[in-house]
């Protein structure tokens, strides 16, 4: 049976539902993963292709980059293509970048790979999430969003894990040949069943996209090199920083004022779609940013190898997993905006255990408060993800997906960029006042460790490693207790959501 006989006119008609939401995710899943599984394979990258530890970053910040100034294009590519050409040109360009990568021979020619591997891939979030939002029927909006959701969010959970696993089990170009199988699969499921949309005409606004596009990617640079020049210190940042702000209201001047904008602003008239997107960028920031503190936590203080590590994270990805799959029934019979609210107390309460971090202590606390966590963004994130959409026209949705997925990236980025400088620089200041403590003339060092009063070597170094531990444990419960109250801050804004008709 061809593509074209299945296509439906309505969401009730559309044949092989299962099937098609099994391709899609299989899709989504791949994209998502490759955000975050290239990190642990870094190291063994930079000997191979003869990269520095400042320049092999460029393989994550290409992609970041490219694939941030490519998903706001979705929706036009969208009703020029078609959207079932489009989320089949991007699996196919995907699944091809990442066997050049597997194979890439240089660091020149990794970073141009992952350049194109980020702009096949940006489409694909959002134009998933747009056909499974076509697919179904309004009723069960909520499951088709519980479904997108979890691989969305599981996916950066598990994908240091997986790249870890692939890389010391194998090696770093299986991080990225791995999607061969994924993607083949997912485009045979796509051509089969995928149904065909209509194409609209619709002409291409260059200057507002120019616009939008350098805001976007003189935004990312900065966040990515910000940690590496040390900031705003460097008028190399000072030059991104003002490059995006100018950028950025030059395009909102734009687009409320041209005929046929790049992105139009009527969209960003429906409460709830605004909403969701001050939402989803906060989601962003406590998902990704807690997940970048957490490994290097683990394997810092607490000595753990990157497979325990991913086992010691998994359960957060499992509580993920089950509050999805229940919520997503839920959301028919419960206002949404409770479970928003019931998912970000859960958060706050998983990041408040978080604040009682020791090193001293064992595994328990981080798997319970894991399976909090994972409880609570699972909460948070189906009503999300379906209220926000829920009474948008549905001529703006592949527009409004684009974005959605957009200010979560931008979200992720900005959290992962705060709480890494918060960390680096709190572990400084707690290791200068905690090793002002160390002095022959503190009788407590007298009680607690002679030889190090005395000056001995070797119980300096390890009164040092100690101080080490402390100062940066300290750091991270810091950042633990910023996030908590960033969730908190969030809370009232579920009060501004309307919550749709039933049905």
């Amino acid at each position: 049976m061809t593509a074209a006989a299945l296509s439906a006119p309505s969401t009730g008609e559309v044949k092989h539902r299962g099937l098609i939401t099994v391709a899609i995710m299989l899709a989504t899943i791949m994209q998502v993963l490759d955000t975050t599984i290239a990190n642990v394979a870094l190291p063994s990258m930079t000997g191979d292709l003869g990269a520095s530890q400042d320049t092999i970053t460029w393989v994550l910040t290409s992609y970041i980059v490219a694939s941030a100034i490519v998903t706001p294009m979705t929706g036009w590519l969208a009703d020029r293509l078609g959207k079932r050409e489009l989320f089949l040109i991007s699996i196919m360009g995907f699944v091809a970048t990442s066997l050049a990568c597997g194979i890439a021979w240089s660091l020149p020619s990794m970073v141009v790979f992952r350049l194109l591997q980020g702009v096949f891939g940006a489409a694909i979030v959002p134009i998933s999430q747009t056909f499974l939002l076509d697919i179904n029927p309004r009723e069960k909006a909520g499951q088709a969003m519980a479904i997108w959701g979890a691989g969305i969010m599981v996916g950066p959970i598990i994908g240091p894990t997986l790249g870890g696993w692939l890389t010391e089990s194998y090696n770093w170009r299986w991080v990225f040949l791995v999607n061969l199988p994924v993607g083949a699969l997912a485009l045979a499921g796509c051509f089969l069943y995928l149904p065909r949309a209509p194409r609209k005409e619709r002409s291409f606004d260059l200057s507002g996209f120019a616009m939008l596009a350098i805001a976007i990617g003189a935004l990312q640079l900065m966040l990515d090199r910000g940690g590496e020049v040390d900031w705003f210190s460097s008028g190399e940042i000072w030059t991104y920083a003002v490059l995006s702000a100018a950028s950025f209201w030059m395009f909102c001047i734009h687009i409320t004022t041209t005929d046929r904008p790049f992105l139009d602003p009527r969209m960003f008239r429906d409460r709830n779609f605004s909403t969701g997107l001050v939402f989803i960028f906060v989601v962003g920031i406590i998902l990704l940013a807690s997940l970048a503190l957490l490994p290097p936590m683990l394997a810092r203080i607490f000595g753990y190898p990157v497979i325990t590590t991913g086992m010691v994270m998994a359960p957060r990805g499992v509580g993920t997993m089950i509050s999805m799959l229940v919520v997503g029934r839920m959301v028919r019979r419960v206002d949404p905006r409770l479970l928003v609210i019931a998912g970000l107390i859960l958060t706050a309460l998983s990041l408040y255990e978080m604040t009682g971090f020791t090193p001293q202590m064992d595994n328990l606390p981080i798997l319970r408060s894991g399976i909090v966590q994972g409880l609570g963004l699972g909460l948070v994130f189906v009503p999300l993800s379906t209220i926000a959409f829920a009474t948008i026209d549905a001529r703006f949705r592949a527009d409004a997906t684009s974005l959605f997925s957009l200010v979560r990236n931008i979200g992720s980025s900005i959290g992962i960029s705060i709480v890494t400088l918060m960390l680096t620089r709190n572990i400084q200041v707690n290791h200068t006042e905690l090793g002002a403590f160390i002095s022959p003339y503190n009788p407590m060092l007298w009680q607690a460790n002679p030889a190090a009063a005395l000056g001995n070597e070797a119980a300096l170094a390890r009164m040092d490693q100690i101080v080490n531990a402390q100062a940066a444990m300290v750091a991270y419960v810091d950042d633990f207790w910023l996030m908590m109250w960033v969730t908190l801050a969030a809370i009232p804004l579920a009060l501004v959501l309307k919550r749709p008709k039933s049905g």
